[in-house]
This record gives structure tokens, C-alpha cells and sequence, in this order.
């Protein structure tokens, strides 16, 4: 067993380094399952100080999460917490939960994951803040008003009164999480744990939470506990690192030591498993250095985009596509989109809404093609008109041949396509049916289709088992008993179960750990090119496309604003927008992500300016 890793107080006091705001020794997590205890975390020992990030990182069921809740007595009933957690010099294990909810809030601070299930949806943003405000100190509405305003000033919400105003629902997500942010800082706390705060943003909002929280800390002065497995957050953000499995800590270090010098076998698999931009190159061995091909496009102005603008964009990139197609015949297409809109049906009082608006995409037999933007660009739209989910407005849409434009006089064309196309989704845990065992719901599509039944369908279920690398006898299990990269692989054998030649990817890494994540892809990337279909994969993380896609398009606002092969749109992007995207991944290297975000920076001052 790996040895615990202890920090050495009198290590700490020799450095110069100040109280430490958090000091956690022997914390030990067990929980009760089946009469048993089952260790979650085991003898952590660590610290933290005002002013300093500490992020702990590690995998899903390694102990990061239940450790911290644990900090604030926010596990369940069936748990066990063994150890010292002093926060300031004061005891918070085995106090009384009077003291222990006087500290939540106000000297703690939760930064959730999602905010939509963090903030109550039947109450004001603002209504909150003054709650949480009033609760923690002796203040009038009108004091408490005035200080949930400046709260969310704080954040830089550009609007601070109508987000006052405003309900949850009525915030994008980058703005919805800048006000958890808010309610959570409203009492000054000294300690903020931020659980995952950015895994399900874009990466241009990511980065402005980024920078967001890299400000506050500068100005509050707190100490932040930050628990993620997003390598390229902990390398922007992090000042020393902790590295847990199977509830141990196995490595500590700072920043610089984790990702330049690691010791532990774990920590190195983990920082290998990372997808990062320049890792696709196919000209070079060496990683290609993204941030000196964006430099030289640091005067590009970053102006909104008038419309004209974005048509013309549109008609050149259509041009270069027409081109770039001509010389290059493939055979016939597997899916071609010629002007392409794309509309939202009405709904009672709602109106319809275009999404995507002259479309043009063109893909070959054994392409992957990478559709990337921030959310609302409109990309999962096609992914889902490309399956027949939604209706076509204007333009042509043909799927392996088949015209489904206009599906309401086509309808035997689109259930004819439907069986040559198929979808894995992000979320596997929403996209199976939870009272099916998984081979019942990798089968379903070829017994419903008449492909196969009785022995011949249980042979088809082992073989697709045996290609997305699951033991045959997990036929048998339920989804709730597969972990989220063991669904995924379900998801991705049902896709393949009437072997398409179109798959939809829609963000089909994104919910999974990093390590999960490398390995969901490599069985992908294996499968594609031993099956030979055609892929439009849809998302927003410029690394895994990097991995994976021969081509890119880029969408803005509804529009394909840039497309062309993989090396040309993240080695050398011509449009501001994709600049400013690939500007915003963030590296896993402290010292090379400090270059990207003042790359960044410089990017945004150009467009202001």
C-alpha cells in the first residue's frame, strides 16, 4: 500500500508561510453499505493558507468530494468522519451542529458543481443573497440589498440590478455560476471549497470563472480548497496540489513539482491520460506550441460581429469548401448540408426559432468531423437534425443519400436513414433505459429493426460487448451498477448495433473523469477506424477534437464561421473567434498556461480597444 503522505507543520512555519486557515490531520471517511464499513478517505493530512489554492485532484470514487463535504458535516447518516479539522485553530469535528451550521456560509463556502440544482428556482438571485446575508449577520433588508448589489458587482455580472432581479433560470450558465459565486462570498468567508466549478462550462466561460476566481482571492484574501479533475483548471489555478486514490493522498507538491517532476506512478498516468491542444499534430513527433501560432494573431480586432460580416465569413468558407472538395473526392457523401437552416418548432405562445442559419458540411466515408463553439452556437442542433430529430427550414440536408429535408413528405426516407445512423449522447446515465439490463438495451435497436433475434441477436450483443471492451457477463447488469466510462461503452455499442455509417457524437467525453476519459476515446478512435464509419462529433473541448478529427468546423451564433482540416483551424485559425476559443483552453502547464492567458488577455484588450 502507497504510504500517506503527511505535511510537516514545522516545514511549513520554517518556509514563511502564514497560520494556516485549514488544517486537516488523520481525516478518515467510511460509510455503512451492506453492515460494513467501506473506507472513502483514509489518514488525510493537509493544510491551507489565506491567499493559497489547494487543489485536490483525482479520479470519481477516489475520495475528494466526500472528504470535503465531510469538512462541513454534509455527508449522510450512514457515515463516519475519524481525524482533526481546525479551521482558524477551532475544532469542527464532533462540535455540535448549532456551531457547525454557524460556520457553513459564513466562514465556509460551498462553490457547487451545477448551479441550476445549487440556486432555488422559485426565488429571485437577489432574494437569496439578502437570505444568506441576513442569516449570518445582524443587518436590515436594505443593508442586506445593498450588499447582495455589490456582491455581484464583485463577480463582474455586467448587470448587477437585473441579475438582482433575475431567476435562475433566466442566467446563462457562466452568469448563473458567477451568482453562486456571489451568494457564497456574501459573508466574507475564510475558507471557499469549490467542488468542480467549471467542468460543465464552455471553455471562453470557463476561463472568465477562471479569472474570476483568480481576482477574488486576490482581493478577499481567502483560502480556497479546489476539487476537480480537469488538469488545465488545477494548472491555472492551483498553488500546491493533492493527489488522492482509493481514499490515500499519494502525492503533495506544488504546482510546478505535480506537473514537471512527478513521483507517483498514479500522478504520472494521470497527467499521460491528458488530451491537450498540439497532441494530434500529424507532421511532428514534438507537440506543436499553440500559443506561438496564436500569438502572431494578437492584433486581430475582437469587434461584435455585425451580421454582413458573418454572411460574407459564411459565403467564403462555403467557397473553400467547394474547393477543398473538388480536389479531393472521396466518394459519395455520408452527410452533406447545402445552405442549411435549421428551426426550433413553435410551441403554444413560444415562437419558432432559428438556430442555424445557412449551413454548409460535407462528410466523407471514414471522416471524423469535429463541430466545435460555445453553447448555443447552434452545433448540437445539427447533430440532432442529422438524426431526423429536427425538422430542416431552407436549404438541403442529405443523410447516406438520402434527401430528409422535407421529412413530412419523406417519412419513409427518414426511418429508411434512421437505421443507418447512430447517436451516443453525453449523458449515458439519462440515455439508458434504467430498468433494462445493459445487453436488452444494446439489442433493442436490432430487434426492433428485424436485424436479429433469438441466438443470433445474443452473438451480435456478445460481439459489440467484446468491442467496446465489456466482460459478456455485464449483460446481466443494470446501468446503476456500471461505472460512467462502463455506460458510455453501452451507449457506444447500441450506436454501433445496426453498424451505421454516420455516428453523432454529442459531447460524449465531457461528464467523464480525465484517466475515463482517454480511454472512452481510444476505443473510439480504434472502433472508427476498424469499422470505417463516418463521425460528426459535436463539442466544445478543442483537445479531444485535436485527438480525434480529421476536419473542424467552427460555429458562431448559429453560423459555420471557419471550417478546414484540424492543423489549419488549431494550428493557424484566421478568425478572430476561433482565436479567441483556442486562447481559451486551458494548458496543463503552469508556466505555459500563464503565457496563454496573458495571450488571452491581450486577445480581449485587442477587441475592447
Amino acid at each position: 500500500m502507497t504510504d500517506f503522505i503527511t505535511l510537516d507543520p514545522a516545514a511549513t512555519a520554517a518556509s514563511g508561510k502564514s497560520e494556516p486557515v485549514l488544517e486537516v490531520r488523520d481525516l478518515s471517511v467510511d460509510f455503512g453499505v451492506d453492515k460494513k464499513w467501506v473506507p472513502a478517505a483514509i489518514g488525510l493530512n493537509y493544510e491551507v493558507s489565506a491567499g493559497e489554492v489547494l487543489a485536490i485532484v483525482g479520479e470519481s470514487g477516489s475520495g475528494k468530494s466526500a472528504s470535503s463535504m465531510a469538512l462541513l458535516g454534509l455527508l449522510p447518516s450512514n457515515s463516519r468522519v475519524s481525524g482533526s479539522v481546525k479551521l482558524t485553530g477551532q475544532e469542527l469535528l464532533g462540535t455540535n451542529e448549532a456551531n457547525i451550521r454557524a460556520v457553513r456560509g459564513k466562514e465556509v463556502a460551498v462553490i457547487f458543481q451545477e448551479p441550476m440544482t445549487a440556486l432555488n428556482p422559485v426565488y429571485t438571485v437577489g432574494a437569496q443573497i439578502v437570505e444568506t446575508v441576513r442569516l449570518h449577520s445582524e443587518v436590515s433588508p436594505d443593508e442586506a440589498r445593498l450588499r447582495a448589489l455589490r456582491m455581484l458587482e464583485l463577480v463582474e455580472l455586467p448587470d448587477p440590478e437585473k441579475a438582482f432581479r433575475s431567476y435562475p433560470h433566466q442566467l446563462s450558465g457562466g452568469q448563473r455560476q458567477r451568482a453562486m459565486i456571489a451568494q457564497s462570498l456574501s459573508c466574507d468567508p475564510k475558507l471557499l471549497i469549490a467542488d468542480e466549478p467549471t467542468t460543465a462550462l464552455d471553455v471562453t466561460v470557463q476561463a472568465e470563472i477562471l479569472d474570476l476566481m483568480r481576482n477574488l482571492r486576490n482581493k478577499l484574501d481567502s483560502a480556497i480548497v479546489l476539487i476537480t479533475h480537469d488538469m488545465g483548471v488545477v494548472a491555472d489555478l492551483a498553488d500546491r496540489i493533492a493527489v488522492m486514490r482509493r481514499g490515500v493522498i499519494v502525492e503533495t507538491g506544488t504546482a510546478a513539482e505535480i506537473f514537471h517532476n512527478p513521483q507517483h506512478e498514479y500522478t504520472k498516468a494521470l497527467l499521460a491520460a491528458v488530451p491537450h491542444l498540439g497532441q494530434g499534430g500529424a507532421d511532428s513527433a514534438e507537440e506543436v506550441d499553440v500559443t506561438a501560432a496564436l500569438a502572431a494573431a494578437t492584433h486581430a480586432e475582437l469587434t461584435s460581429i455585425p451580421e454582413e460580416q458573418l454572411l460574407r465569413r459564411e459565403r467564403e468558407n462555403a467557397e473553400a469548401l467547394a474547393a477543398v472538395e473538388a480536389a479531393k473526392p472521396h466518394g459519395q457523401p455520408v452527410l452533406e448540408l447545402k445552405d442549411v437552416a435549421i428551426e426550433y418548432p413553435k410551441q403554444g405562445r413560444v415562437p419558432a426559432f432559428r438556430a442555424v442559419e445557412g449551413a454548409n458540411l460535407v462528410i466523407y466515408p471514414g471522416q471524423v468531423v469535429g463541430l466545435v463553439g460555445e453553447s448555443g452556437s447552434g452545433k448540437t442542433t445539427i447533430g440532432r437534425a442529422a438524426v431526423g430529430l429536427l425538422p430542416v427550414a431552407a436549404g438541403t440536408m442529405k443523410v447516406v443519400g438520402r434527401d430528409i429535408s422535407d421529412a413530412k413528405k419523406n417519412g419513409r426516407q427518414l426511418h429508411e436513414m434512421r437505421r443507418l445512423v447512430g447517436m451516443v449522447f453525453q449523458d449515458p446515465s439519462s440515455s439508458l433505459n434504467p430498468r433494462l439490463p445493459i445487453g436488452e438495451s444494446i439489442g433493442e435497436p436490432m430487434y426492433l429493426a428485424g436485424v436479429a433475434k433469438g441466438v443470433e441477436l445474443q452473438k451480435r450483443i456478445e460481439v459489440l460487448l467484446d468491442q467496446v471492451e465489456l466482460p459478456r457477463n455485464y449483460r446481466n447488469r443494470y446501468p446503476h451498477e456500471l461505472s460512467g466510462g462502463q455506460k458510455q461503452r453501452v451507449g457506444i455499442a447500441r450506436a454501433l448495433s445496426l453498424k451505421p455509417k454516420l455516428m453523432v457524437a454529442d459531447e460524449p467525453t465531457s461528464a467523464l473523469d480525465v484517466s475515463v476519459q482517454a480511454r472512452v476515446l481510444d476505443l473510439f478512435q480504434n472502433l472508427q477506424k476498424e469499422l470505417g464509419f463516418a463521425c460528426l462529433f459535436v463539442t466544445h473541448d478543442l483537445a479531444v477534437v485535436d485527438v480525434l478529427a480529421d476536419r473542424i468546423c467552427v460555429m458562431q451564433r448559429g453560423r459555420i464561421v471557419e471550417q478546414g482540416s484540424r492543423d489549419q483551424i488549431l494550428r493557424n485559425p484566421q478568425e478572430p473567434y476561433t482565436q479567441r476559443l483556442l486562447a481559451a483552453v486551458p494548458l496543463p502547464d503552469p508556466e505555459k498556461q500563464r503565457e496563454r492567458r496573458e495571450l488571452r488577455a491581450q486577445l480581449l484588450e485587442a477587441g475592447t480597444g
